[in-house]
């Protein structure tokens, strides 16, 4: 007897709002997503070297404060590049938002009544002891402590992206730290208030994250300016981990300091396998 052909829907994901390519191709609601995506723009382009972002307007080179990024190139080499990224396909992807894959090493966390649970949380991965090390050498991360790493696998093949956000600032700290591995990719940095001028609402800055580099947003870039991976920026498979720190409530003096001192320990033992 011939093989029937399997003809169940792939399945994503994505929730809300947030869609893939995998469920726009099922929904037709969802199709206008790829025509809008593909038309985000960006105005200035960030020059890491002055650390400004730049436009070229009418023949004139134009400047806009953007403070808060460093981008260190070839934070891991070739080799380190293959073994982390073997390393991480040796667990379990989970199907994310907007086509991405997520592993997750971190406390269980529901951000809207501000409850942090342990529960399975048994630390960072063992193979990103050396790594949290090297980005102490970096002056502005001399007392980073990471106290959760998230892995995100993007693909083009499923429209991955994720959405202008800030992160939180609850729980997670100053610093948001990210390595970005297998392909280069631009963050979209964008500021609601714009530049000023009367018939510009927003305003988009394009970071250019080389391969193998570490990108960490701080102060306003961290704060104010929203970040972005659009699909358009996607060509080739991306693999990213971002580490973030414990805010100020769950520091020594703060007001959650012992639940904060637990999920350090737990965060820095590197005995951790995603959850």
């Amino acid at each position: 007897m011939a093989a029937t052909e399997d003809k169940t829907p792939a399945v994503c994901g994505c929730k809300g709002i947030r869609t893939c390519l995998i469920c726009e191709q099922q929904n037709v609601k969802k199709q206008s997503v790829i025509a809008n995506n593909e038309q985000i723009q960006c105005d200035f382009t960030y020059d890491p070297l002055s650390k400004l972002a730049v436009r070229n307007k009418h023949g004139v080179q134009e400047y806009l404060p953007l403070p808060g990024i460093r981008i260190w190139e070839n934070f891991v080499t070739e080799d380190e590049e293959k073994d982390l990224v073997t390393e991480m396909d040796r667990n379990m992807w989970r199907d994310s938002q907007s086509g991405r894959r997520k592993q997750d090493f971190g406390p269980k966390v529901n951000f809207k009544k501000r409850r942090v649970r342990l529960g399975g949380f048994s630390g960072l991965p063992a193979i990103s002891r050396k790594l949290v090390e090297r980005m102490k050498e970096e002056p502005l991360l001399a007392g980073f402590q990471p106290v959760e790493q998230c892995n995100l696998d993007y693909s083009p093949e499923r429209g991955s992206a994720i959405d202008p956000h800030l992160d939180d600032s609850w729980l997670w700290g100053e610093h948001l730290v990210t390595v970005n591995l297998l392909s280069s990719t631009v963050l979209t940095m964008s500021l609601d208030e714009g530049t000023g001028e009367p018939d510009k609402e927003e305003v988009r800055v394009a970071v250019h994250l080389p391969r193998r580099c570490l990108v960490v947003l701080y102060g306003e870039a961290r704060h104010r300016w929203k970040h972005a991976i659009h699909r358009k920026d996607i060509h080739s498979r991306r693999v990213c981990s971002t580490f973030r720190e414990l805010s100020a409530e769950f520091l020594p003096g703060g007001v959650q300091e012992k639940l904060g001192s637990e999920l350090l320990d737990i965060a820095l033992s590197f005995k951790g396998v995603p959850l």
